[in-house]
């Protein structure tokens, strides 16, 4: 099974991408909501995030604390780093199975930091996803009713999306949605032609 690595930085609109790529039947597999259903579901991993972040990391329905965990991981890179260790593994694992359901052609996980947690060499292909600066900031100010300066906080955890794309197999650049469908299918009709031919060879 080919897959397909699906980044880019806070706002630059992977979602957006995900869908459009879903869309065109292929499956998508969105870690960040996979990862916060583990979070919850997990007792392993609920074990850990506590002893590493207190009780406060879950309500009193033993629900992750989502504003609490995030107002701590994104001022404190060594924390961030540490409930990634905590899930990242678990995460890899159910993608595994995830992936052995799956029939198509090639499948795409949408995932933020690829390149930040070094798992680049997972996927066969890579695909970026870049906006401009204030209009990713202004989306994600809109989505999460947060403030600039929580924006710039998170972005600051982030590869530099230059740096991100100079490693990417392909770049979207989603400013105009029609524009940025155009792009989706123009790479979707390129990597099929690409795992067919290579089929060919075999």
């Amino acid at each position: 099974m080919i897959t397909v690595g699906l980044t880019g930085g806070i706002g630059s609109g992977k979602s957006t991408v995900a869908n459009f790529f879903s869309e065109l039947g292929v499956p998508v597999y969105i870690a960040d909501i996979e990862a916060k259903k583990l979070m919850n579901t997990s007792k392993i991993i609920q074990k850990k995030i506590v002893a590493e972040f207190g009780k406060e990391a879950y309500g009193n329905d033993n629900q992750l604390n989502r504003a609490y965990l995030a107002a701590v991981v994104f001022n404190d890179k060594s924390k961030l780093a540490a409930i990634n260790n905590i899930v990242h593994p678990k995460l890899a694992k159910h993608f595994s199975k995830w992936l052995e359901m799956q029939k198509a052609l090639y499948v795409i996980q949408e995932n933020a930091i690829i390149f930040e947690n070094n798992s680049a060499n997972r996927f066969d292909y890579i695909i970026t996803v870049t906006a401009p600066i204030e209009q990713r900031i202004e989306r994600v100010i809109l989505r999460d009713k947060s403030t600039k300066v929580k924006v710039v906080a998170r972005m600051k955890n982030q590869w530099d999306e230059a740096k991100k794309n100079e490693l990417a197999d392909f770049v979207i650049h989603n400013i105009n949605l029609s524009d940025t469908k155009r792009q989706v299918k123009f790479i979707h009709k390129k990597l099929i032609k690409q795992i067919i031919d290579k089929k060919a060879l075999k």
